[in-house]
């Protein structure tokens, strides 16, 4: 079992930046993708990245792509994501999740935190 707790979420006015971290527990994620969704109010859950085990491949969706950067630290058993020119579209719950393939699909993450508001003011 892997136990994922996000942080870093918040408020902020558009153009700013906010980094997300996700620690894990229970095992270590050096095994596992990892990656990040999100859920706006009223809308389905979307996937934001995804950075393999060795950190050699990342994807984006396009609408963060050159404004989000996902990454992890092994050693430290936590992966991020940095979000600079942040947009008020960008307002969402952010869920870390770890899965045991690369995918954009979030049926294939085995393992959820429990999300972290962020808040985007125009």
């Amino acid at each position: 079992q892997v136990q994922l707790v996000e942080s870093g979420g918040g408020l902020v006015q558009a153009g700013g930046s906010l980094r997300l971290s996700c620690a894990a527990s229970g095992r270590t994620i050096s095994s596992y993708v990892m990656g990040w969704f999100r859920q706006a109010p009223g809308k389905d859950r979307e996937f934001v990245a995804a950075i393999s085990w060795s950190a050699a491949r990342t994807y984006y969706t396009d609408s963060v792509k050159g404004r989000f950067t996902i990454s992890r630290d092994n050693a430290k058993n936590t992966e991020y994501l940095q979000m600079n020119s942040l947009k008020p579209e960008d307002t969402a719950v952010y869920y870390c999740a770890a899965a045991q393939k690369l995918d954009t699909g979030e049926a294939s993450y085995d393992y959820w935190g429990q999300g972290t508001q962020v808040t985007v003011s125009s």
